[in-house]
Formats: structure tokens, C-alpha cells, sequence
């Protein structure tokens, strides 16, 4: 066994680097990420050879791709990018994207998972996103032991940054601004009707926030009417399948999208003709989809206001200052994390050189000890048991100061060679 370095590196945008355009455009629907975890498959036998492990986050904040290769540089990451989206990504456009590689990579995920790098300081539905990203590489075979150890230390740091730190407490979402600001047209909201188009984990937050201001009136459309009627119990209105969508936006107040759709649902023509019939009253669409389901010329369309996941970053509240002084106890909890995870990259460098190591010396003890025994005739169980410990213990104590050694070097500066230096000396290549 040849020992190799794990070179983990990240590509990705977010809502700081890139347009809500270019995210939608590269983001992950639930089809092409599955198709695009299966093209790497498990270890050796992945489509693209240079990516031993892959994780992929995609939401409506950030896509990010997580990968383990033998390459030095971000190339066959790109060209992976590049071919499953079919988009041209190289390291000198000017793309938006981010490339982080090794201690970077790992600091940016556990800051991620933390809520440090999200629109909302501190908020917590990205824990929860991270964690299906681990799920599905899990089901797809494409998290090896490199980043499975990676994202179970950033799921377990997020929950300790919002247990043992208060950086999500009084709560400022995307929610309570997407309400904040709906309620500027539509100031009575106890009286609105709200429509739900799709079944997304956003529009339910937002339509949890319509309700804690009066809003009962909701109805739900949505691809299968089975799914749509699901949500519509919970909030005790009503359901419709997708062939309805143009009646119910005829009788709606407030329009919240959060589908899957890979392109726009809602065009100006429809919401025009809603409208001819309801000049006077005022439609709010909140399209917080990634790809946007409402087409970006229906904000043309007499009183009527959209907004999009980007307006609602850009309205974000200020007052945020009681989270952002968690920010050193949260840094210090990631501190910890990060430190262990490096301990055990490291341990992967030498633990199986120390395991080669004892299996060698064992292999050698046994040889010997039934060749000496060949040679004994005679000896009784009792003392062919003595000498097998005797010979056992000597190659114990002949192994426990450069075992000991070795493990100590799993957190020194450079533990990869001292692995090789170990395995040259002990004839293991």
C-alpha cells in the first residue's frame, strides 16, 4: 500500500460572490444531483478517476462542490463542474466562484454549518441543508472516510455553536423580512388569502411567519394535488393541482413560490390576465425558488410587487449586533473542531503504516517461532505457550517506542513523510 495525500478542495459561490441569475443557473436540482453524484460512483470504480470523494450543497444561498483528489490543482475539479452543468468554468474567468483547498476548504464548511457565512447570521436552516448533502453522497456511495469525517465535524460544530453560543437566538430570518416587507403592500394581513406554490422548506417558514401576524386564509398548489393537500392540512386551508394555478392567482392576495422547477412557472401574461379582473387590488409575489419560478417582467405589471431571494438578503435587518458578538465564542467552538478533524486526517497517514508495521513483525514472529518449535520435539503445551508469549512480548516492546513515535508525528508538520520514512525502514513497500 502506497500512502497517498488527501487533498480536499472546494469550488463554490454564494449570495456574497455571485447573482441570484448565475446561482439558479448553476444550482442543483434534486435530478442533477443525483446524476451527478452517480457519475463518481464508489472510490475506484468512479467515472472520473481523479475525484475519490464528493459532497455537493446546493440551496438558494450557495452551490458548493466538496471533493477528495490525487491532483494538486482545481483543473479536474472545474472540468467536472463544467461537464455536469454544461457551463464553461476555468481558474481565469471571472465566474464568481470561489476555489479553497485543504485547511481553507475545511474552515469554510464548519463556518457554513455554523451560520457564519449565510445571508442571516446565525440562522439555522443551512445545518440542516448541510446535513442532506452528506446524506445523499452517502447514499450515492461518494463520501468516503475523508469527507464523511469532514461534514459528521461540521454538522456536530454547527450544533454546538447554536447550543452552547446564543448566535441564533432572537431570531432574524428571511422569513420575518419576506413578511416585514409583504406587509407594506398588504397591510391587513389578517384578512389576506395566501397561495403556496410548491412545497418548499422557505415558503413554509414564511407562511409560519404570515401566520403568527393573523393569516389564516392559505391554500396550496402544487405539481401533485396529493402533496399540495399534505401542507394544506397542517395549515387547515386548501389544496389544488397545478392545472388551477391561474384561478387561484386570480383570488390571491399574497403569492409565495418555492418549487424545484428548473425554469420560470409563473409568466407576465398570466399574472397580467389575474389582474384584469382585480385592478385595484394589490398582488404580492415572494419568489424564494432557486431557479425562480416567477418571471422577472411580472414586476411590469400594474400593482403588483415581486421580490426575490436576493431582495430579501439586501433588506436583511442591521440589527444584528447581540448575534454577532457570539462570533469569537462560535470561532473558538470551530477551533476545537477543526483541530480534531486535522488530528484525524493525519492519523490517516500513519495509522495504517503502524497496522502494516505490527502485521509484518507478527508475520516474521510466527515464521520463526513454529520453525524454532520443528526443531524442539518434546516441548509440552504449557512451554510452547510460554515461548509463543515470550516471543510476542519481545516484539511488543521492540515496536512500542517507533509506534509511539509515529503516532505522536500524526499531528507533527509533515506526518506523510515520516510515514514514508517508516515504511522504507521497515521494508513495506
Amino acid at each position: 500500500m502506497d500512502v497517498q495525500k488527501h487533498i480536499i478542495q472546494c469550488i463554490g459561490l454564494n449570495h456574497k460572490t455571485a447573482s441570484i441569475s448565475l446561482r439558479e443557473q448553476l444550482a442543483f436540482p434534486p435530478h442533477r444531483l443525483e446524476s451527478s453524484l452517480a457519475r463518481i460512483g464508489c472510490g475506484s470504480q468512479a467515472a472520473d478517476k481523479f475525484i475519490h470523494e464528493l459532497v455537493i450543497l446546493s440551496t438558494c444561498n450557495r452551490v458548493e462542490l466538496y471533493a477528495v483528489t490525487n491532483q494538486p490543482d482545481f483543473g479536474v475539479l472545474e472540468d467536472f463542474f463544467s461537464d455536469v452543468q454544461d457551463v464553461v468554468i476555468s481558474e481565469d474567468s471571472p465566474d464568481g466562484l470561489y476555489r479553497l483547498e485543504n485547511g481553507s476548504a475545511v474552515t469554510h464548511l464548519l463556518r457554513v454549518a455554523a451560520g457564519l457565512d449565510s445571508a442571516v447570521l446565525g440562522e439555522t436552516q443551512i445545518l440542516g441543508q448541510v446535513a442532506d448533502a452528506y446524506t445523499k453522497a452517502q447514499e450515492n456511495c461518494t463520501a468516503g472516510k475523508v469527507l464523511s469525517r469532514l461534514f459528521q465535524t461540521a454538522i456536530r460544530a454547527g450544533k454546538r455553536a447554536r447550543s452552547e453560543t446564543a448566535i441564533s437566538h432572537k431570531p432574524s430570518s428571511v422569513a420575518s423580512v419576506a413578511v416585514n416587507l409583504i406587509s407594506k403592500s398588504v397591510p391587513d394581513l389578517s384578512n389576506a388569502k395566501v397561495m403556496v406554490l410548491g412545497a418548499g422548506d422557505m415558503a413554509e417558514l414564511a407562511v409560519e411567519a404570515l401566520r403568527k401576524r393573523g393569516t389564516d386564509r392559505v391554500i396550496v398548489v402544487n405539481r401533485t394535488k396529493q402533496r399540495a393537500q399534505e401542507l394544506a392540512s397542517r395549515w387547515k386551508g386548501q389544496a389544488f393541482a397545478l392545472e388551477m394555478l391561474l384561478g387561484c392567482l386570480q383570488d390571491s392576495d399574497i403569492v409565495i413560490t418555492s418549487t424545484g422547477a428548473p425554469h420560470t412557472i409563473i409568466q407576465y401574461s398570466m399574472v397580467e390576465n389575474a389582474m384584469s379582473d382585480r385592478p385595484q387590488r394589490p398582488l404580492v409575489f415572494m419568489d424564494i425558488a432557486v431557479p425562480r419560478d416567477v418571471d422577472e417582467d411580472v414586476a411590469g405589471v400594474p400593482n403588483v410587487r415581486l421580490y426575490d431571494i436576493d431582495t430579501l438578503s439586501s433588506q436583511l435587518e442591521t440589527s444584528l449586533s447581540q448575534r454577532a458578538a457570539e462570533i469569537p465564542r462560535v470561532e473558538a467552538i470551530l477551533d476545537e473542531e477543526r483541530s480534531e478533524y486535522f488530528e484525524y486526517l493525519s492519523s490517516l497517514d500513519v495509522v495504517p503504516t503502524i497496522v502494516e508495521i505490527r502485521k509484518r513483525a507478527d508475520s516474521i514472529r510466527q515464521a520463526e517461532f513454529e520453525k524454532s518449535l520443528r526443531r524442539m520435539d518434546g516441548l509440552s503445551e504449557d512451554a510452547q505457550k510460554h515461548i509463543e508469549a515470550l516471543t510476542k512480548s519481545i516484539v511488543n516492546k521492540i515496536l512500542h517506542e517507533p509506534t509511539n513515535s509515529l503516532k505522536e508525528q500524526a499531528n507533527g508538520s509533515d506526518p506523510l513523510e515520516y510515514a514514508r520514512i517508516a515504511r522504507s525502514l521497515f521494508g513495506l513497500d
